[in-house]
């Protein structure tokens, strides 16, 4: 047993420094290694975990981000592993890397104390210094109404970010219409089941109540996402962009433009996206998550069925019009490409294919993103194994690359670009770019 761990850890960091090998003039090792990390997930020892007193733990903000169910994981690793780590120093001198805390149990990857500091180590070799993501000043209290307020706006990106997931449920259900990479229904119950206090409607009085507390802590957010599950039908007698639009009101109502507010949501019509604008808010992203027709129908049934894939695409840039140039921001799920039974065959066909679809949007004002694709256990495709890092670098390669040559800008709303000075933990994407890249502006 003990030799197939060493042999599984060696190959991740042979692969590791392949790979950095390859693309090191785009690509820093920080980065091969975050990308690493978010696929495979890593584990978080139990003497790590003592040694730190006070930080942000994982609140499950809106997926479960794990390769393994919550009842897989030991009590320490569920109930107190951190949101994120930041990566620093150690014997490769790495620059501040912001990674996003997916667990696994069987990873290569761990976060161990070592002589008294809390290192990453790949099998037995130390590779970074760790620092748990600090914990916010208004943790710990409580909305009016008994809510925690980690449930109602958990902070992530190392604090640049609250995340409002004001619907934990999507209208897309069951195997006919749930995206097949998505556990958010699924994460739901087995939070639930847990015994945390997830509620599957936010008030919006609560909302409110938790972003008062918020700002009265101190709390110095620059963003915030609101978002949440698809709306088929109705909700609370609204259709989707009714039911979010209340929200974005409120907020922009008792803090204008404190905050840069993005909407997460379907690709919604035009005249529903001019609303979502003029309540407020300056982001959109009506993610498309894979560009390929014919995969985007069979990984995304419920949006094909409801929306189709060429509306999607229409929508997804008549957008532009309303929120400006580099502020329609949709996510694709990096990795699902090489899924099985839907995916490419070759890292080379998913990149061209990928590749295809980043040029489409940015040539028309519309500046995509990606996050690592991390397979959850209860999802659809929760028994694959994640795409190789190969595809992941190689994206990152592709992306830098594209973006230079087309838009020029960074997207806004993620914090600042650049190796030691990105926050945002699901990619490396922005870890990848030049930090003198402009950011894209705000329409007004």
């Amino acid at each position: 047993m003990g030799s197939t761990v060493e042999d599984k850890s060696r190959a991740a960091w042979d692969d590791v420094l392949y790979w950095h090998d390859r693309l090191r003039t785009t690509v820093p090792l920080e980065a091969v290694v975050k990308e690493d990390l978010l696929r495979r997930g890593m584990r978080c020892e139990k003497d790590a975990l003592a040694a730190y007193a006070d930080y942000a733990a994982k609140s499950y903000f809106i997926f479960t981000f794990n390769r393994a169910p919550l009842d897989a994981l030991s009590a320490e690793e569920r109930d107190s592993a951190p949101e994120e780590i930041a990566l620093t120093g150690g014997p490769f001198g790495f620059r501040r890397t912001i990674v996003s805390v997916r667990l696994n149990p069987q990873s290569p990857w761990s976060v161990s104390l070592r002589d008294g500091k809390v290192v990453l180590m790949c099998g037995d070799r130390i590779v970074a210094d760790v620092a748990f993501a600090p914990r916010p000043p208004y943790y710990g209290g409580r909305t009016e109404d008994g809510a925690p307020l980690t449930e109602v706006a958990p902070s992530i990106e190392w604090g640049y970010l609250l995340y409002l997931t004001v619907f934990r449920i999507c209208q897309y259900f069951g195997k006919e219409e749930e995206c097949r990479f998505c556990d958010i229904n699924h994460n739901f119950r087995q939070q639930r089941e847990a015994g945390r206090p997830y509620y599957s409607v936010k008030p919006v009085a609560r909302l409110m109540d938790a972003l008062r507390q918020t700002v009265a802590s101190g709390a110095t957010p620059s963003a915030y996402t609101l978002t949440g599950g698809s709306i088929t039908t109705k909700l609370d007698g609204l259709d989707e962009a009714g039911f979010y639009l209340r929200y974005a009101e409120a907020i922009e109502a008792e803090f204008p433009r404190k905050w840069i507010g993005k909407a997460v949501l379907q690709a919604l019509p035009k005249d529903d996206v001019v609303r979502l604008k003029a309540a407020g808010l300056r982001i959109y992203h009506p993610n498309y998550e894979i560009w390929d027709r014919a995969k985007f129908e069979a990984l995304c049934p419920g949006k094909a069925r409801y929306v189709g894939r060429d509306e999607w695409v229409k929508r997804v840039c008549d957008s532009v019009e309303v929120f400006g140039k580099g502020c329609v921001i949709p996510n694709f799920v990096a990795g699902i490409e090489l899924s099985k039974p839907f995916g490419f065959a070759s890292v080379d066909e998913a990149l061209e294919s990928t590749g295809e679809g980043l040029r489409y949007f940015m040539e028309r004002g519309v500046l995509p993103r990606f996050t690592v694709w991390c397979p959850e256990p209860f999802s659809e495709l929760g028994s694959n194994e994640p795409a190789p890092l190969e595809y992941h670098v190689r994206l990152l390669d592709l992306y830098k690359r594209t973006l230079e040559s087309v838009m020029k800008v960074a997207p806004p709303g993620y914090g600042p670009p650049g190796l030691g000075r990105s926050v945002f933990s699901v990619s490396s994407f922005m870890d990848v770019l030049d930090p003198a890249m402009p950011v894209a502006p705000f329409l007004d």
